[in-house]
């Protein structure tokens, strides 16, 4: 069960920092709650999707694809997010965060764990208390994430969204690279 807590932080780690980055932002309580939850629910699901996909899809596409893809969309975010902040884009939209935003950024942060469904298949691990596991440390983690973020971008404040954009470029390099997942 240690070890498992232990893999759990470890892929919680990069929801925890793209979470400080979403709260650098300056987004509020409801959002933080939803933010904390998707990323939950993505973590706690992509394991179990890995475990289905198996190791013939492993085989097929290559363990590190994976991070690549996630690392590539967390810098488009980042970039997206500092053109935002930076007002090239229109401001009619409201400052809480897109329910498509949310997702493709949770799908991101956890395609590392379709590695570790694809280890759980071939380890015998329980898979259903696996993802259980993860899913609750990650809505730790990033709860924790976001209200560090929003305790920050409230003291850099003008620069909170291109702040926030590094931090996503950041952890995206990170994934891709594999420093992180």
């Amino acid at each position: 069960m240690l070890s498992l807590v232990l893999v759990s932080v470890s892929v919680g780690l990069s929801n925890f920092a793209g979470a400080i980055g979403i709260g650098l932002s300056g987004i509020d309580a409801r959002t933080r709650i939803r933010v904390g939850i998707a990323f939950g629910v993505f973590e706690a699901l992509m394991p179990l999707v890995g475990l289905l996909l198996g190791r013939a899809v492993a085989g097929y596409i290559g363990p590190h694809l994976a991070g690549y893809v996630a690392g590539g969309i967390l810098i488009l975010t980042g970039v997206y997010t500092i053109w935002q902040g930076w007002g090239l884009e229109s401001k009619e939209k409201p400052p809480d965060l897109q329910t498509q935003s949310l997702i493709v950024t949770a799908v991101a942060l956890s395609l590392d764990n379709l590695a570790v469904g694809f280890a759980l298949a071939v380890y015998h691990l329980p898979v259903v208390l696996a993802a259980a596991t993860m899913g609750a440390v990650s809505v730790v983690m990033s709860l924790i994430g976001l209200e560090l973020g929003h305790r920050l971008g409230r003291r850099v404040e003008g620069w909170s969204e291109e702040i926030g954009g590094t931090v996503l470029i950041l952890v995206g390099i990170a994934i891709a690279t594999g420093i992180l997942g």
